[in-house]
């Protein structure tokens, strides 16, 4: 590992075959040191050795510094958080959230389902869902309620978006609904499984009764809203599934299928109850708000409202 300066948490993800989530709350934890490149953390190969050394069995165990929960630059002024999500507004709710209390964001950029497992397994601080249930036409909630059993929470809305179809520009194959998908000359590009535009997918395929077997491409997966659209801009793909914003970004068309209720979920705890005060405030903020509704192609009239929240 030496022979590298640096890597990526995806890289380390994928050496240590750990969930990015599990690396995140190591650093959370400060027990694995990192440095940022613009908006990127990047992990120092010393200190990854270092880590594994310092972690393997059947050695003599060596004097351990107390983990603080709260550390920034050895100060404990600082509570590091993770959030969860790959909307460009999770950058700017970051943002508020460093502003307006003593936490530091961290981001990761995983999807709303195995972001949602991890929480339930005690990783991350804030996850943000889209996640759609076929079988009751609601967003979130359903998940929430059958993976986070025993686990208090509370559900708030972030914002509302479109979701839909990436289409070339002038929509030159004419798609305008999820049965179109089923098309002998319609080749699609997927996201990974995890992820709520996935969901949003295999839902609508199931209840349309499309198997998926029949749609050319579904096995094409890339990891985020703008690769799919990239890749149908390109003409890797004739259509992809994703949100409104992410077409205007590359420059293609969109279609325009689904309203999709953007959540916040953050487990109720004694650590987390500054955390969520913070965030309800920021969210029902007219400045959170405008800075969101200045973007273009978000929803804000129920950004704040409690979803769910159990006692």
């Amino acid at each position: 590992m030496s022979k590298e300066l640096s890597y990526t948490i995806e890289e380390v993800s994928q050496l240590l075959k750990v969930s990015k989530l599990t690396l995140y709350d190591l650093v959370k934890k400060g027990e694995l040191p990192v440095f940022r490149v613009g908006r990127q953390m990047r992990i120092d190969a010393k200190d990854l050795d270092n880590y594994i050394k310092s972690h393997k069995t059947n050695q003599e165990p060596s004097p351990t510094p107390p983990v603080m929960d709260f550390h920034k630059n050895g100060t404990k002024d600082t509570l590091n958080i993770v959030i969860s999500g790959q909307d460009i507004v999770l950058d700017i709710l970051g943002k508020h959230i460093e502003k307006n209390s003593s936490f530091k964001s961290l981001r990761s950029f995983t999807g709303s389902l195995n972001s949602l497992i991890s929480m339930y397994t005690g990783e991350g601080d804030i996850v943000s869902l889209h996640l759609f249930d076929g079988d009751t036409g609601e967003y979130n909630l359903p998940y929430v309620k059958k993976i986070m059993v025993s686990n208090p929470f509370i559900l708030i809305n972030l914002l509302s978006r479109k979701a839909g179809l990436y289409v070339k520009k002038g929509n030159p194959l004419n798609l305008t609904s999820w049965a179109d998908l089923k098309r002998n000359d319609v080749k699609i590009i997927n996201r990974e499984k995890g992820s709520g535009a996935r969901i949003l997918l295999d839902e609508q395929l199931r209840i349309n009764k499309i198997p998926f077997r029949n749609i050319k491409g579904y096995e094409h997966e890339e990891t985020n809203h703008l690769s799919v659209a990239s890749a149908v801009s390109t003409g890797i793909a004739d259509v992809g599934v994703g949100i409104e914003k992410a077409a205007k970004i590359v420059g293609i068309d969109f279609v325009p299928l689904i309203t999709e209720r953007y959540d916040l979920i953050i487990v109720k705890t004694p650590k987390t109850e500054g955390l969520i005060s913070s965030v309800k405030a920021i969210l029902s903020s007219r400045q959170f708000q405008s800075e969101i509704n200045s973007l273009g192609d978000y929803d804000t009239s129920q950004t704040g409202k409690i979803i769910y929240e159990t006692y």
